[in-house]
């Protein structure tokens, strides 16, 4: 148990190391381009390293103050949807497509980062806790949406379009959500577990 514990806490300080330097990387070109779905991924690695170092505090904790952590978490995990919402409502308002090429390479950045962070996470996913299913769940989320904004800069390089790139941040939106909702009832149900 102490070597799995041990190997989940080095494995979520790497992803959490990577998420704070894709940030950097994803927001600059994001700004630079005027995309949503960047944008929207940008703050997600952003959250995705605030809940990564939060895990990394709460491993030892007991079951009922874990279950409380995870309960925030889940409200963090809504952060990058808000961030989203806005930044869709701004592009609306003035509706020019963002550079399909520097979009997709970006996208695919992103995606190399979060693989790598899936797959160093995918060995705890069967652990009940519910801070280990929030690490897992966004890295696996988070590679599903780098793909969406892969194939959004293709379309818009075709296109020329800005609904692509809007429709992938709004998507983006609707799967951080749904994460939210499965690390809160993950959460609920350790916290029920503790107090019985």
């Amino acid at each position: 148990m102490t070597d799995l514990k041990n190997g989940f806490r080095l494995a979520i300080g790497l992803v959490a190391a990577l998420n704070l330097a894709y940030f950097w990387v994803e927001f600059t070109v994001a700004l630079n381009i005027g995309s949503v779905s960047l944008f929207a991924d940008s703050i997600d690695f952003l959250e995705d390293t605030a809940v990564n170092l939060l895990i990394l505090l709460a491993i030892g904790w007991s079951a009922y103050k874990r279950s409380l952590v995870g309960m925030l978490l889940a409200g963090i995990l809504l952060a990058p949807g808000i961030a989203t919402v806005w930044m869709a409502w701004q592009k609306l308002g003035s509706p020019v497509a963002p550079a399909p090429w520097p979009l997709t390479l970006a996208g695919s950045g992103a995606l190399a980062v979060n693989v790598a962070c899936a797959l160093l996470l995918a060995q705890f996913r069967k652990n009940k806790s519910s801070l280990v299913r929030a690490a897992y769940l966004s890295a696996r989320n988070d590679s599903i949406a780098n793909i969406a904004i892969i194939g959004a800069g293709i379309v818009t390089a075709l296109t020329i379009s800005v609904w692509p790139d809007l429709i992938v941040g709004v998507g983006i939106f609707a799967i951080n959500l749904d994460a939210a909702r499965e690390v809160f009832l993950a959460a609920r149900a350790e916290h029920a577990e503790a107090l019985g």
